[in-house]
């Protein structure tokens, strides 16, 4: 189902945050259960052993778990004010954090919503710290205890430069345990974390194609208050954390924290600050710390930027910038175009979904046998922008949850859109739509990143937005973000769940029977005996035998099970059996669900794709939305996504007796159904 929201100003930040202990108490409420016991928290949630570090190695040091009060004398929670150089980097390869937080110390308001100022190491300290995060789409708050990592009283993971603050040590705690461990952090985007600090939108630009505009384009975002991070590629394994002739460091998440422009003898020239979350490590070429060109720069601008010490930060000219470092990227509390001068109030529609294999995770275009049977979002642009004649979107697709299942041995899947102009008044798209349109806009490409997000301008219309994994079968859950600078209408297609099943019409009389029906009479008689009718076995016996004549279908029997199903449907007067009129009306549904069948099995394997059970239930009368073919799709389908004739029958048999028993139930609807009393059904059901 999709969540829809507005936002405006500085994203979700207004929202009040969500507390995650599992015992349901926020910070405060633990705090004072501390206080008033007189003893320091220990968080059961995130406790202070091995599994919380490692996942998959043990822990190669001998750790201790130490508060900061047995590390030194006078601990503070923020020495003066938090800024980039309470940052350095332990021995955890989570560099794009670091970069994060340290763009994030430039930004005074969303640093004291991430690291709220209501606790210290003062009276109230009751060994409990707390921080709040972006988590799709809400705010959460997340409490730990302040036992931290230690290997001879030195903390081995993030830590201050000064030995008595730790807002920088709890805060990287306080995010490990919202990913499931330490070791979950390993490797990442900064934009990941800046978008969990903000929870604004992210934009990459890659450098070497960029326009001339990227100088003004990051000096308009740092001056709006975004976060930005950059990063030099590597080629291989190989390259990652290797250091330059220059003294950068490839494969490595840096941040930048400034962008200005100064005069050297008459010219302008552009600057970019950087700093390397090691608090070490400099760029050594034109524009470093003790480089000459700084004595051509008027004394006050030199005083301004320049801090000679070994911190981890400095200055680059522009162009060797963009020369050394491969991308930027920048996360905006909202998706203001960095192109213009102007703000906008934008409009967010946001829509929870997932991909589940055999039923909606289809792969890219390039399957176009599957790609059809994603999940599929219509978005209605109605009005173009101010002063133009188009409409600006900011399309970002998230992938969910993907660091805390690394455990289990998951990873970030890779991910994309496409975007089609949708026709009037249709539901979900087929096939063959997507066979003969070309998409409208796109995503630039697929990547193994948790969000990717691009922006366009569309002329006003209809819309379809279709995210994808690259490859079918691959399992993710995932959010989109749609940002319009006007209001869009956008829904979920798919969404209805209807039948229009009409009253079958009654049997034929006995003189008027077919030859067909002739003999199944004959052959029913044979079977029912003196009670002229035939009970759940012999019915079995009776289909198995009159199918197994039927070269075209291959099948192994139909199940005591699809026989049960059969009966419950079609037994009018509750005897449990089935007399042969009611057989007749039977015969005629499943001599139509036998043809739909094989128009689906085209190999005659006697096997229809699980992804084709949409376009079969509606051509039977029935349709369901995603959650419900998803749920029949982990029921039915086989390991290579098929599903065979028994279970086809059993599905589109019990299906019919659910709808049949909603119209019985609810005849006002006419047909319409809840769909959650109709999940509830199908569970109880045992689909």
């Amino acid at each position: 189902m999709p969540l829809q929201s507005t936002l405006s100003g500085q994203g979700s930040g207004s929202k009040k945050a969500v507390d995650t202990q599992s015992d349901g108490k926020s910070f405060d409420d633990l705090r004072h259960e501390c206080l008033k016991e007189g003893v320091l928290f220990e968080d059961p949630d995130f406790p202070a052993e091995d599994s919380s570090l490692y996942f998959s190695q043990s822990v190669p040091v001998n750790i201790e778990w130490k508060r900061p009060k047995e590390i030194c004398d006078n601990p503070k929670f923020i020495v003066g004010n938090a800024d980039r150089t309470d940052i350095c980097q332990g021995q955890l390869g989570d560099c794009w954090l670091l970069a994060a937080i340290a763009s994030l110390t430039l930004k005074k308001e969303t640093l004291a919503r991430v690291v709220p100022h209501d606790q210290d190491f003062d009276r109230r300290y009751a060994g409990i710290f707390h921080f709040q995060f972006w988590n799709h789409n809400r705010w959460l708050d997340v409490v730990v205890d302040d036992r931290l990592p230690a290997v001879r009283d030195k903390l081995i993971m993030l830590h201050s430069a000064s030995n008595d603050e730790f807002w920088s040590a709890l805060l990287e705690k306080a995010y490990a345990k919202l990913h499931g461990s330490y070791e979950s952090l390993k490797g990442g985007s900064t934009m990941e974390a800046m978008e969990d600090f903000t929870g604004g939108v992210g934009e990459v630009y890659e450098t070497n194609n960029a326009t001339d505009r990227l100088f003004s384009t990051m000096k308009k975002a740092l001056d709006r208050g975004s976060m930005m991070g950059c990063s030099i590629d590597i080629t291989s394994s190989a390259e990652s954390e290797a250091k330059t002739t220059t003294g950068l460091v490839k494969g490595h998440a840096y941040s930048i924290t400034g962008v200005e422009e100064v005069t050297v003898r008459g010219q302008k020239v552009q600057l970019v600050r950087v700093r390397n979350p090691w608090g070490q490590v400099e760029w050594n070429g034109p524009w470093s710390d003790s480089s000459r060109e700084w004595n051509n720069v008027d004394a006050a601008d030199k005083n301004r930027l320049l801090q000679k010490s070994d911190n981890g930060e400095f200055w680059m000219e522009f162009n060797d910038f963009k020369r050394n470092y491969n991308k930027v990227e920048i996360c905006n509390m909202t998706p203001d175009d960095l192109s213009d001068n102007t703000k906008r109030h934008w409009e967010v529609n946001m829509f929870e979904g997932n991909w589940i294999r055999g039923s909606t995770a289809g792969g890219c275009r390039n399957f176009i046998d599957t790609f059809w049977t994603n999940p599929q979002f219509k978005l209605q642009l109605e009005d173009a922008d101010d002063d133009d004649d188009v409409c600006s979107v900011v399309i970002a697709l998230m992938q969910k949850n993907r660091r805390k299942l690394r455990k289990e041995g998951m990873d970030m899947e890779t991910i994309g859109f496409a975007v089609y102009e949708a026709p009037e008044d249709v539901d979900q798209l087929g096939k063959d739509f997507f066979r003969y349109h070309a998409s409208k806009a796109r995503s630039r490409t697929y990547i193994n990143m948790r969000e990717i997000s691009e922006r366009f301008t569309l002329p006003p219309g209809n819309y379809l937005l279709v995210p994808t994994t690259f490859q079918p079968h691959h399992e993710a859950d995932f959010i989109i973000r749609v940002f319009s600078e006007k209001k869009t209408e956008a829904l979920e297609m798919g969404s209805n769940v209807d039948a229009d099943l009409p009253d079958p019409p009654p049997p034929s009389a006995p003189e008027d029977e077919t030859d067909e029906e002739k003999g199944l009479r004959r052959l029913f008689e044979q079977l029912a005996g003196d009670d002229e009718a035939i009970s759940v076995r012999e019915l079995q016996q009776m289909l198995n035998g009159v199918l197994s004549r039927r070269k075209e279908i291959k099948f192994e029997g139909l199940s005591l099970s699809t026989c049960h199903s059969i009966i419950n449907l079609m037994d009018v007067d509750n005897t449990g059996q089935l007399e042969f009129q009611e057989f007749k009306v039977f015969w005629e549904k499943m001599k139509k669900w036998i043809m739909l069948f094989l128009s689906f099995d085209t190999d005659r394997s006697g096997k229809m794709s699980s992804y084709e059970l949409r376009i079969a239930l509606k051509a039977a009368g029935m349709q369901l939305n995603n959650k419900l073919l998803q749920l029949i799709g982990l029921r039915f389908a086989d390991d290579k996504y098929d599903i065979d004739f028994d279970d086809y029958l059993t599905c589109i048999v019990r299906l019919e007796n659910m709808f049949r028993a909603f119209q019985v139930l609810d005849k006002s609807r006419r047909g319409r159904v809840n769909m959650n009393i109709m999940q509830f059904l199908m569970l109880s059901m045992n689909v």
